[in-house]
Protein backbone atom coordinates (compact mmCIF):
# COMPACT_ATOMS: atom_id res chain seq x y z
CA UNK A 1 0.00 0.00 0.00
CA UNK A 2 1.63 3.15 -1.30
CA UNK A 3 2.20 5.34 1.86
CA UNK A 4 1.67 8.67 -0.49
CA UNK A 5 -2.58 7.69 -0.33
CA UNK A 6 -2.38 8.16 3.59
CA UNK A 7 -3.94 11.62 4.77
CA UNK A 8 -3.06 11.36 8.40
CA UNK A 9 -0.60 9.58 10.50
CA UNK A 10 -2.11 9.87 14.13
CA UNK A 11 0.60 8.99 17.00
CA UNK A 12 0.09 6.98 19.77
CA UNK A 13 2.48 6.53 22.52
CA UNK A 14 2.90 3.45 24.61
CA UNK A 15 4.24 2.75 27.77
CA UNK A 16 3.26 -0.66 29.87
CA UNK A 17 -0.65 -0.57 27.93
CA UNK A 18 -0.54 -4.02 26.79
CA UNK A 19 -4.12 -4.70 28.86
CA UNK A 20 -5.52 -1.49 26.26
CA UNK A 21 -3.59 -2.78 23.51
CA UNK A 22 -6.18 -5.28 21.64
CA UNK A 23 -8.83 -2.72 22.45
CA UNK A 24 -7.27 -0.19 20.79
CA UNK A 25 -6.02 -2.07 18.03
CA UNK A 26 -9.95 -3.08 17.49
CA UNK A 27 -11.33 0.72 17.48
CA UNK A 28 -8.75 1.49 15.13
CA UNK A 29 -9.52 -0.65 12.79
CA UNK A 30 -13.27 -0.01 13.44
CA UNK A 31 -12.36 3.38 12.66
CA UNK A 32 -10.25 2.78 9.79
CA UNK A 33 -13.24 1.19 7.97
CA UNK A 34 -15.29 3.76 8.45
CA UNK A 35 -13.57 7.28 8.48
CA UNK A 36 -13.74 8.99 5.16
CA UNK A 37 -9.73 10.37 5.68
CA UNK A 38 -7.19 7.48 5.13
CA UNK A 39 -5.08 7.19 7.91
CA UNK A 40 -2.75 5.06 9.71
CA UNK A 41 -1.49 4.34 13.14
CA UNK A 42 2.04 5.64 14.25
CA UNK A 43 2.95 3.35 18.02
CA UNK A 44 6.04 5.11 19.85
CA UNK A 45 6.46 2.08 22.15
CA UNK A 46 8.51 4.11 24.82
CA UNK A 47 10.50 1.42 26.40
CA UNK A 48 7.42 -0.28 27.53
CA UNK A 49 8.76 -3.26 30.22
CA UNK A 50 5.63 -5.32 30.26
CA UNK A 51 4.43 -7.39 26.86
CA UNK A 52 3.12 -4.19 25.04
CA UNK A 53 5.88 -4.24 22.25
CA UNK A 54 5.12 -7.78 21.56
CA UNK A 55 1.76 -6.74 20.68
CA UNK A 56 2.73 -3.35 19.26
CA UNK A 57 5.22 -5.74 16.55
CA UNK A 58 2.37 -8.42 16.09
CA UNK A 59 -0.28 -6.28 14.68
CA UNK A 60 2.20 -4.29 12.57
CA UNK A 61 3.89 -6.94 10.67
CA UNK A 62 0.02 -8.51 9.47
CA UNK A 63 -1.76 -5.26 9.52
CA UNK A 64 -0.28 -2.13 6.83
CA UNK A 65 -2.45 0.63 8.57
CA UNK A 66 -0.45 0.47 12.01
CA UNK A 67 3.19 0.99 11.99
CA UNK A 68 5.87 1.39 15.07
CA UNK A 69 8.99 2.80 16.33
CA UNK A 70 10.82 1.13 19.89
CA UNK A 71 12.49 3.37 22.02
CA UNK A 72 15.50 1.64 23.65
CA UNK A 73 14.37 2.82 27.17
CA UNK A 74 11.84 5.53 28.11
CA UNK A 75 12.21 8.32 27.13
CA UNK A 76 8.77 9.83 28.20
CA UNK A 77 6.35 11.43 26.48
CA UNK A 78 7.21 14.48 25.04
CA UNK A 79 10.29 12.77 23.00
CA UNK A 80 7.64 9.94 21.78
CA UNK A 81 5.85 12.47 19.89
CA UNK A 82 8.65 13.94 18.89
CA UNK A 83 10.06 11.14 17.16
CA UNK A 84 6.44 10.47 15.40
CA UNK A 85 6.66 13.80 13.90
CA UNK A 86 9.92 13.67 12.68
CA UNK A 87 9.42 10.53 10.72
CA UNK A 88 6.09 11.22 9.44
CA UNK A 89 4.89 12.55 6.04
CA UNK A 90 1.83 12.33 6.17
CA UNK A 91 0.07 16.33 5.41
CA UNK A 92 -1.96 15.63 8.82
CA UNK A 93 -0.54 14.29 12.15
CA UNK A 94 -2.72 13.21 14.49
CA UNK A 95 -2.49 12.42 18.20
CA UNK A 96 -4.50 10.59 20.69
CA UNK A 97 -3.72 8.48 24.32
CA UNK A 98 -3.51 4.62 24.22
CA UNK A 99 -5.70 4.21 27.12
CA UNK A 100 -8.86 4.53 25.00
CA UNK A 101 -10.07 7.49 27.01
CA UNK A 102 -10.95 9.86 24.15
CA UNK A 103 -11.97 7.66 20.95
CA UNK A 104 -10.67 7.55 17.41
CA UNK A 105 -13.82 8.51 16.34
CA UNK A 106 -13.96 11.99 17.41
CA UNK A 107 -11.14 12.49 14.92
CA UNK A 108 -14.09 12.82 12.66
CA UNK A 109 -15.31 16.20 14.81
CA UNK A 110 -11.73 17.49 14.18
CA UNK A 111 -11.56 16.86 10.73
CA UNK A 112 -14.27 18.24 9.97
CA UNK A 113 -13.56 21.76 11.28
CA UNK A 114 -9.96 21.63 10.00
CA UNK A 115 -10.51 23.98 7.09
CA UNK A 116 -7.60 26.52 6.89
CA UNK A 117 -7.02 25.64 10.69
CA UNK A 118 -2.87 24.96 11.67
CA UNK A 119 -4.16 22.61 14.61
CA UNK A 120 -7.97 21.23 15.47
CA UNK A 121 -7.97 20.03 19.44
CA UNK A 122 -10.52 18.63 21.78
CA UNK A 123 -11.24 19.81 24.80
CA UNK A 124 -12.74 17.27 27.86
CA UNK A 125 -16.66 19.07 28.22
CA UNK A 126 -17.16 16.23 30.37
CA UNK A 127 -14.61 14.28 32.19
CA UNK A 128 -14.65 10.90 33.46
CA UNK A 129 -11.34 10.85 35.90
CA UNK A 130 -11.25 10.55 39.39
CA UNK A 131 -11.45 13.71 41.38
CA UNK A 132 -7.86 13.59 42.28
CA UNK A 133 -7.45 13.50 38.55
CA UNK A 134 -9.45 16.42 37.99
CA UNK A 135 -8.19 18.38 40.67
CA UNK A 136 -4.73 17.96 39.75
CA UNK A 137 -5.33 18.84 35.95
CA UNK A 138 -7.24 21.85 37.02
CA UNK A 139 -4.45 22.93 38.94
CA UNK A 140 -1.97 22.56 35.83
CA UNK A 141 -4.14 24.46 33.49
CA UNK A 142 -4.76 27.39 35.76
CA UNK A 143 -0.75 27.30 36.39
CA UNK A 144 -0.22 27.08 32.61
CA UNK A 145 -3.08 29.83 31.76
CA UNK A 146 -1.85 32.99 33.96
CA UNK A 147 1.69 31.86 32.84
CA UNK A 148 1.43 32.09 29.27
CA UNK A 149 -2.16 32.67 28.69
CA UNK A 150 -2.80 31.16 25.57
CA UNK A 151 -6.36 31.06 25.53
CA UNK A 152 -6.39 26.90 25.61
CA UNK A 153 -8.82 25.44 27.65
CA UNK A 154 -7.48 21.85 28.16
CA UNK A 155 -4.37 21.28 26.75
CA UNK A 156 -4.00 17.99 28.48
CA UNK A 157 -6.56 16.53 26.23
CA UNK A 158 -4.82 13.96 23.79
CA UNK A 159 -6.89 14.52 21.21
CA UNK A 160 -5.32 16.70 18.54
CA UNK A 161 -4.76 17.10 14.86
CA UNK A 162 -2.09 19.38 13.52
CA UNK A 163 -0.50 20.67 9.99
CA UNK A 164 2.58 18.13 9.67
CA UNK A 165 4.41 21.74 8.09
CA UNK A 166 3.54 23.39 10.95
CA UNK A 167 4.82 20.53 13.45
CA UNK A 168 7.88 19.75 12.25
CA UNK A 169 9.11 23.41 12.65
CA UNK A 170 8.29 24.10 16.58
CA UNK A 171 10.87 24.02 18.99
CA UNK A 172 10.94 20.99 21.26
CA UNK A 173 12.24 20.32 25.00
CA UNK A 174 11.48 18.22 27.44
CA UNK A 175 7.70 18.86 28.46
CA UNK A 176 6.59 20.70 25.17
CA UNK A 177 3.48 18.20 24.78
CA UNK A 178 1.82 20.60 27.33
CA UNK A 179 2.78 23.43 25.08
CA UNK A 180 1.69 22.48 21.73
CA UNK A 181 -1.03 24.72 21.06
CA UNK A 182 1.09 27.66 22.36
CA UNK A 183 3.72 26.70 20.05
CA UNK A 184 1.61 26.89 17.12
CA UNK A 185 0.81 30.13 18.00
CA UNK A 186 4.11 31.59 18.25
CA UNK A 187 4.61 30.40 14.70
CA UNK A 188 1.41 33.01 14.30
CA UNK A 189 -0.95 29.53 13.45
CA UNK A 190 -4.15 29.40 13.88
CA UNK A 191 -6.00 26.50 16.69
CA UNK A 192 -9.32 25.81 17.07
CA UNK A 193 -10.79 23.42 20.22
CA UNK A 194 -14.00 21.21 19.65
CA UNK A 195 -15.72 19.40 22.87
CA UNK A 196 -15.31 15.66 22.62
CA UNK A 197 -15.98 12.74 24.46
CA UNK A 198 -13.89 11.37 27.81
CA UNK A 199 -14.64 8.02 29.03
CA UNK A 200 -13.31 6.27 32.14
CA UNK A 201 -10.19 4.49 32.25
CA UNK A 202 -11.03 0.62 32.50
CA UNK A 203 -7.30 -1.02 31.73
CA UNK A 204 -3.38 -0.29 32.75
CA UNK A 205 -2.58 2.58 35.11
CA UNK A 206 -2.11 5.97 34.69
CA UNK A 207 1.28 7.39 34.38
CA UNK A 208 0.40 10.63 36.16
CA UNK A 209 0.75 12.19 39.60
CA UNK A 210 1.29 15.17 41.58
CA UNK A 211 4.32 16.03 40.14
CA UNK A 212 4.32 15.95 36.43
CA UNK A 213 0.52 17.50 36.77
CA UNK A 214 1.11 19.85 38.83
CA UNK A 215 4.64 20.98 39.70
CA UNK A 216 6.75 19.79 36.33
CA UNK A 217 4.27 22.02 34.03
CA UNK A 218 5.05 24.97 36.33
CA UNK A 219 9.06 24.30 35.30
CA UNK A 220 7.94 23.95 32.32
CA UNK A 221 5.73 26.98 31.89
CA UNK A 222 8.90 29.52 33.17
CA UNK A 223 10.95 27.67 30.58
CA UNK A 224 8.26 28.52 27.72
CA UNK A 225 7.73 31.83 28.55
CA UNK A 226 11.83 32.42 28.30
CA UNK A 227 11.52 30.73 25.31
CA UNK A 228 8.69 32.82 23.66
CA UNK A 229 10.89 36.25 24.62
CA UNK A 230 13.20 34.81 22.16
CA UNK A 231 11.25 32.71 19.61
CA UNK A 232 12.14 34.02 15.91
CA UNK A 233 9.56 34.60 13.41
CA UNK A 234 10.04 36.38 10.29
CA UNK A 235 8.14 36.51 6.63
CA UNK A 236 9.58 36.53 3.15
CA UNK A 237 8.45 38.73 0.69
CA UNK A 238 10.53 38.00 -2.07
CA UNK A 239 13.60 35.60 -2.98
CA UNK A 240 16.16 35.65 -6.03
CA UNK A 241 18.12 32.41 -5.69
CA UNK A 242 20.28 30.01 -7.21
Amino acid sequence: MNILNYHMTIIVPVYNEEENLDRLVHTFKDYFSKSGTKSKVLFIDDGSTDHSFEKIETVCTSTPEFEFIKFKKNFGLSAAIKAGIDFITTPLIGYIDADLQTTPFDFELLLQEMGESTLVMGYRGNRKDTLNKKIQSKIANLIRRFLINDGIIDTGCPLKIIRTVSAKKMPFFDGMHRFIPALVLLQKGTVKQINVRHFPRIAGKSKFNLFNRSIKPLQDAFAYRWMRKRYINYDIEKTHMS
